[in-house]
């Protein structure tokens, strides 16, 4: 990174110094089937598999929908920063996985192999501001980091639309 590259970062909005380790806690219970309903807070979320009942996203698939709400909150946080506009940001978001990985075959890893994301961002702000959310966006989003680290190709493209 370059000392121009620098200036594209915002400050840290908490002391830099002081440790905000935190703890989330999650409840969850297995009937002996592909379903798991879990508490988070006061609030049930139940995961299962198109090969179970077919009622609640599969855990992959909440993975996705983490790396959606997760970069919302991020580029909300941002933008308040910036003082950035924006109407709202529709995401897409498409995973791939080799399900021979989650079955057993050895050498084949179980979680996504790549990742696509677009962020539709809906405003009329300039192209050099836009970068300059993303970049910020990218380095604080927790899921998109986790993914990153665990080597999962991401192919992330950030477009332009009408508020």
């Amino acid at each position: 990174m370059t000392e121009a590259d620098e200036g594209d970062f915002l400050p840290p909005d908490v002391d830099p110094n002081k440790s905000l380790l935190g703890v989330r806690e999650i409840r969850g219970t297995n009937a002996a089937e592909p379903k798991t309903v879990s508490r988070v807070r006061d609030f049930t979320v139940v995961t299962d598999e198109k090969t179970g009942t077919n009622i609640a996203p599969s855990p992959l698939e909440t993975v996705l929908c983490a790396l959606t709400g997760c970069e919302g909150v991020i580029i909300n946080r941002c933008a308040k920063v910036m003082n950035f506009k924006y109407t709202g940001v529709d995401f897409e978001c498409d995973g791939w996985v080799d399900a021979r990985g989650s079955r057993g075959v050895r050498g084949v890893r179980p979680h996504f192999q790549k990742v696509q994301f677009k962020v539709l961002l809906k405003t009329d702000e300039p192209l050099e501001r836009i970068e300059k959310l993303r970049k910020n966006v990218e380095m604080r989003c927790p899921v998109m980091n986790l993914l990153a680290d665990a080597d999962v190709e991401l192919d992330v493209v950030w477009e332009r639309i009408a508020p």
